[in-house]
């Protein structure tokens, strides 16, 4: 059974996503680092935070066809699937940062960062095809742009780190 989303879904997981990622930079910011960079790291779960309410902003003017059930669903099972899927990719939720990162230096943890934001491309991308166009496809390309100018913000931080 291939299940179709729409835009609301969609954002939802993106919203999630973004909680994870704030809960990732927060956790690296507790690790052996100087002040300096926990500083560094609880503005990027800052920024995360700010990239969460652009997605609720953005899902607040989703409208009809956008935010209709494209499956019959009085159990919520979708609400739950939803959830599911963004715990289980990109920042996952069940990944401590401290497992992750202990031991890593700032450039490594940021080389992380931008492998698991460009994950999210990869995955917002896959996705899109599951919601069709009268369910508010072309929103989701709002969502990919996000994602994207947080990899050209990590990747300048590591340029700067690198200099």
């Amino acid at each position: 059974m291939v299940l179709d989303f729409n835009a609301d879904e969609i954002f939802q997981i993106a919203e999630q996503i973004e909680q994870n990622g704030a809960r990732f930079y927060r956790g690296a910011a507790e690790l052996d680092f100087d002040e300096g960079t926990k500083k560094k790291l609880l503005a990027l779960a800052e920024m995360e935070d700010a990239h969460e309410k652009t997605f609720v902003a953005m899902r607040k003017e989703l409208s009809g066809q956008e935010v209709a059930s494209t499956v019959f669903d009085p159990h919520g099972e979708v609400a739950n699937y939803l959830k599911a899927m963004a715990d289980s990719y990109v920042f996952q939720k069940s990944a401590a940062p401290e497992d992750l990162l202990s031991g890593k230096s700032i450039e490594e943890v940021l080389k992380i960062a931008i492998g698991l934001e460009k994950d999210s491309i990869v995955f917002y991308l896959g996705i899109q095809e599951s919601v069709p166009e009268k369910s508010g496809k072309d929103k989701i390309g709002n969502i990919i742009k996000e994602e994207m100018s947080h990899v050209t913000l990590l990747t300048n931080e590591l340029k700067a780190l690198t200099k």
